[in-house]
């Protein structure tokens, strides 16, 4: 009877082990991973798809401690993690600095788990850094933005520990949805100012390299 529990110990313990390395995203060769949180992940997901060397942005939960947790059971403010988008990104065509000076635009960090209508711990604005070098980015780039704002800054900026990918429906949601009516209302006024920027650093590149 023991060598039979044992056995479906171990045969348990590697099918968690497989679970949990499913979660884990496999990306191309010179690619990298930037992992952010600012309200809602269907704003952050629809806007960071339009920035050149980005290769896909995935919507997810991370930085709390329910494993495999639910959409409700974020929602409910009870697993500790923040809705969230992982970026796969080419850093030879996007650096994370250009990541951050984006994230930094597109909502507000000095708004205390909340942006907007959405209020809650799960829409708190996070950096989660896969390495010491994002790490060290992320605190130069806050310290250097918050020049900027009026009110203190108060995005968390700590290690990432498991990335949670959403439940499908969550993914290409703008994509899915353009006229479903918060994406009208919170996320088309997001693309619009994140298109007008790029536009505007466009124009400033091409007259860079005419001088």
């Amino acid at each position: 009877m023991r060598n039979f529990v044992f056995t479906w110990c171990i045969l348990g313990f590697l099918f968690i082990g497989c679970t949990e390395e499913k979660m884990e995203k496999k990306i191309d060769a010179g690619n990298e991973l930037a992992t952010f949180g600012g309200g809602c992940f269907w704003c952050l997901e629809a806007v960071f798809k339009q920035v050149p060397g980005v290769i896909s942005v995935t919507s997810g939960y991370a930085g709390g401690y329910t494993k495999n947790p639910t959409y409700k059971e974020v929602c409910s403010g009870t697993t500790g993690h923040a809705e969230v988008v992982q970026i796969e990104y080419n850093p030879k065509k996007v650096s994370y600095r250009e990541l951050l000076d984006i994230f930094w635009k597109i909502h507000d960090p000095t708004s205390l788990n909340r942006q907007g209508a959405d209020i809650g711990t799960q829409y708190r604005s996070i950096i989660l850094y896969h390495n010491e070098e994002q790490k060290k980015i992320a605190e130069d780039s806050k310290k250097e933005v918050s020049k900027h704002f009026d009110k203190p800054i108060v995005t968390e900026i700590v290690p990432l520990t498991t990335f949670y990918k959403a439940e499908e429906y969550h993914q290409d949601f703008y994509a899915k949805n353009p006229d479903y009516g918060y994406c009208v209302i919170a996320i088309k006024p997001k693309l619009e100012k994140i298109q007008k920027m790029m536009k505007e650093k466009k124009m400033e590149n091409n007259q860079n390299n005419s001088k």
